[in-house]
C-alpha cells in the first residue's frame, strides 16, 4: 500500500515547476501503478500550448476556471471545478488559465519517471 501527503512531497525532487506551472508527483512510474498521478498548479492567466506525443492525459479541475483548445480543429471548451478532460488522441491543446488560476488533478499513461522536461512542443519525452 500507498501512503503520500501532498505536505510531505513540496519542497522535494516530486515537487517541479517551470514558466506557467507548479507541479506534485504523487505517484511515479517507480511506484508500479502503471499511471503517473500528479497535483499540479496553473498560473493566474497562464496559456500554455502542449503536446504529449508520447503519453495519454485525463486532467480532473479541482478549483479554478479557464479554458482548453484543441488546436487541431479549434474547438474550445470551458473548465471548472468538477470537470474533467481526457487527452485521448495525442490531442494538440493549449490550456488557458482565468485569473485564479486553476488546481488539478493529472493522470499520466505510460507513468512519468519525474526526471522528464517539457520539449519545445510541449511534450513529455518517454525516459526510462
Amino acid at each position: 500500500m500507498i501512503v503520500k501527503r501532498l505536505q510531505d512531497l513540496e519542497g522535494t525532487e516530486r515537487d517541479v515547476s517551470a514558466e506557467g506551472w507548479r507541479s506534485r508527483r504523487l505517484l511515479l512510474k517507480d511506484e508500479g501503478m502503471g499511471f503517473s498521478m500528479h497535483d499540479t498548479l496553473i498560473s493566474p492567466h497562464a496559456v500554455l500550448p502542449m503536446h504529449y506525443q508520447n503519453h495519454l492525459e485525463a486532467v480532473y479541475i479541482i478549483e479554478g476556471h479557464g479554458e482548453i483548445e484543441n488546436r487541431e480543429n479549434g474547438e474550445k471548451h470551458a473548465l471548472e471545478p468538477f470537470t474533467i478532460y481526457a487527452l485521448d488522441k495525442h490531442d494538440l491543446h493549449t490550456l488557458r488559465a482565468g485569473a485564479e488560476g486553476l488546481r488539478c488533478v493529472c493522470v499520466f499513461n505510460p507513468p512519468v519517471t519525474g526526471r522528464e522536461v517539457h520539449d519545445a512542443s510541449g511534450a513529455y519525452p518517454l525516459v526510462d
